[in-house]
């Protein structure tokens, strides 16, 4: 099912299709804050990972091609995943917006239909991204999302790389009581299970 996440961006389910958009996503200048771009076997079985998320409805999570409203291209990529942080299980969410597309309110669209997307697995009371500190436009999505600034983490990723980044949260359910869940203050990440 498509979700619209504003009058001018869809989030549409990651399918078999969208390999060639995860290699567009794979360019230098968007991979810059990740280590660089990954070989193409890395590439295939991240896709295949991606499919079958997109498949698997579990509540483990998902992944979606970033989309215009009327037009058939995707512009981006976005989920959410599962990760375990400071011994609890959370959301973890990730996005990239092809270059020509940024700085127009795409990824903070799609991050916003995606929060709704995690939240209607009622399955973990937060969702958490963790961009470079580096990235100031991850890190303006985040905060025009909703996200609340936690801290300053250190992340191993990918490995051999350290990536010190923002520790962003955003609560699923903030009406509910304390959930069995909710992370502690922030202390040292455990090792990151990041989708990348």
């Amino acid at each position: 099912m498509e979700r619209t996440a504003s009058p001018s961006v869809r989030i549409v389910p990651w399918s078999d299709a969208d390999l060639e958009l995860l290699r567009r996503a794979n360019a230098p200048e968007l991979m810059d804050h990740l280590g660089g771009p990954e070989s193409e076997e890395q590439l295939i079985t991240r896709h295949e990972r991606y499919v079958a998320m997109s498949a698997d409805r579990q509540g483990a999570g998902r992944m979606f091609r970033i989309a215009l409203a009327g037009e058939d291209d995707a512009v981006g990529t976005i989920g959410f995943w599962e990760r375990t942080w400071q011994g609890r299980k959370v959301y973890e969410t990730g996005w990239a917006v092809l270059p020509g597309h940024q700085g127009k309110g795409i990824a903070t669209s799609a991050t916003t239909a995606v929060v709704e997307q995690a939240r209607a697995e009622h399955k973990h009371r937060y969702l958490h991204a963790y961009p470079s500190i580096d990235n100031g436009a991850s890190n303006a999505v985040c905060r025009k999302a909703g996200f609340t600034l936690i801290g300053m983490c250190e992340f191993e990723y990918p490995p051999g790389h350290a990536l010190l980044t923002n520790n962003w949260q955003l609560d699923l359910a903030p009406d509910a009581p304390d959930a069995p869940d909710a992370p502690d203050a922030p202390d040292a990440p455990d090792a990151p299970d990041t989708e990348r």
